[in-house]
């Protein structure tokens, strides 16, 4: 058995330092000497050497102790190796290790840096950035948080009024005179000149192997929740369209507030040092908002949707984010998010956690799915392709006119009137009010 605390092993060999290490950096765990990896106790003969010489190895390679144990089960003598978990950074032989589920990783470039930096108590959006100066800021993008915090009042005015320079120093945005990562991210013209991967991707995806079409968002990342939620509502979802009388309603599987506290949670807690955008993946039923980020140190998957505080990545990032009302600061983003959904009769989003990246899910309702039709699925075998195009327009919107239909099938108006009244007459639609604000019903 492996996982992130435990690890069973049937005999001892030098690479176990390794994990030892892992389980060090991150949250501790027991590593048994002498158990198979279905948990059957083998046990060893050699215990009392082991005893002897693991202390003095293990502190020669990380100098670090560790409680070693012995232990019997009946005529059986096994190990127990228990390790603490570390505040500070361990290293084995002058490489670092982690443990992340039941692997341990090796850490190196970034990823070693974004680690040391934690261990430190510092965070990779508070480094400094020495090569950049106010010049290489978007006035206009700071001019904008201006506005949005003013309307929250969050912060006292009289600050707001400051300078750029003294605004982001007391914004915690300058370190040592120079601005930093978390600066260049909000208030930059490109990101991307500094940190690849600073964007988002959007996708459609037809199925899980075939994308159809995609778009990148880029810009400060204060332009980017807004670009992204317009590029998804106006050309990645179908909002599902009903009638409440002759009122039209607009209804799409994921609502606003929720897509933008998703969006939020993957800005403010991505790992941008790893290079990879936030990607979202938009089925005809589902979406996905994936970026590379990691739980606090001993938070599970159910910790998310249970009462916690709120421990962001990207704590600077998020401190903006906060004074300029888009956030909280009280981790309550994933309940307004189920609330959000409740309230609409929504599925609840599904988390995803993997050893690389969070991935959150969200699953149209049933009633939502705009489902194409075909011959298969219809009653009636006779009805032809002209007929099947103009049916699945007007399963997409009911109001079309008889122009639309004609310019977006690529038929005349004439044979659009033709298949209509062919369409009546299978029963296959009722048209409801004959004014130019009337809409076609679908009754099967």
């Amino acid at each position: 058995m492996n996982n992130q605390n435990i690890e069973w092993k049937s005999t001892w060999k030098d690479n176990i330092l390794n994990t030892i290490c892992g389980m060090a950096n991150n949250q501790g765990g027991k590593i048994y000497i002498g158990v198979d990896d279905s948990g059957n106790i083998l046990g060893i003969n050699d215990f009392r050497e082991l005893l002897e010489i693991l202390p003095n190895k293990i502190r020669d390679a990380m100098g670090i102790v560790v409680n070693i144990n012995l232990l019997k089960n009946k005529k059986l003598e096994y190990l127990e190796i228990d390790v603490p978990s570390y505040p500070i950074a361990i290293s084995c032989k002058g490489n670092y290790y982690y443990r992340s589920g039941s692997t341990t990783q090796k850490l190196t470039g970034v990823e070693l840096e974004s680690f040391i930096l934690r261990k430190r108590g510092a965070t990779w959006d508070n480094v400094p950035h020495p090569q950049v100066s106010v010049d290489d800021l978007d006035l206009g993008a700071i001019d904008h948080f201006k506005k949005l915090a003013i309307r929250k009042k969050r912060i006292d005015s009289v600050i707001l009024e400051e300078e750029p320079l003294v605004l982001l120093d007391k914004l915690h945005l300058m370190n040592n005179g120079y601005l930093t990562n978390a600066a260049l991210l909000l208030f930059s013209k490109d990101p991307e000149r500094y940190f690849t991967g600073a964007f988002i991707k959007v996708g459609f995806f037809e199925n899980d192997a075939d994308l159809l079409y995609q778009d990148e968002v880029r810009g400060s990342l204060f332009e980017q929740i807004d670009k992204a939620i317009e590029l998804i509502h106006f050309k990645y979802m179908k909002a599902k369209i009903s009638y409440d009388g002759l009122q039209r309603v607009e209804q799409y599987f994921v609502t606003e507030e929720s897509m933008r506290e998703a969006i939020l949670n993957a800005i403010v807690h991505k790992r941008y040092e790893s290079g990879v955008p936030v990607q979202i993946s938009v089925y005809n039923d589902k979406l996905y908002i994936s970026n590379v980020g990691r739980l606090p140190e001993n938070w599970t998957k159910e910790s998310l949707y249970e009462k916690h505080s709120s421990i962001p990545y990207n704590p600077n990032i998020a401190h903006v984010f906060y004074l300029a009302g888009h956030i909280e600061s009280w981790g309550r983003g994933i309940e307004k998010m189920c609330n959000s959904c409740l309230e609409n009769n929504f599925p609840l989003p599904i988390y995803h956690v993997n050893p690389s990246d969070i991935m959150i899910e969200f699953d149209a309702a049933k009633e939502l799915v705009i489902d194409n039709y075909t011959k298969n699925n219809t009653e009636n075998y006779n009805i032809t392709d002209k007929m099947l195009i103009i049916l699945n327009l007007l399963n997409e919107d009911p109001a079309y006119t008889y122009n639309e239909l004609a310019s977006k099938s690529n038929m005349s108006r004439k044979t659009i009137a033709i298949n209509i009244k062919k369409l009546k007459e299978l029963n296959y639609i009722e048209r409801i009010s004959t004014s130019k604000k009337g809409y076609w019903k679908i009754r099967k």
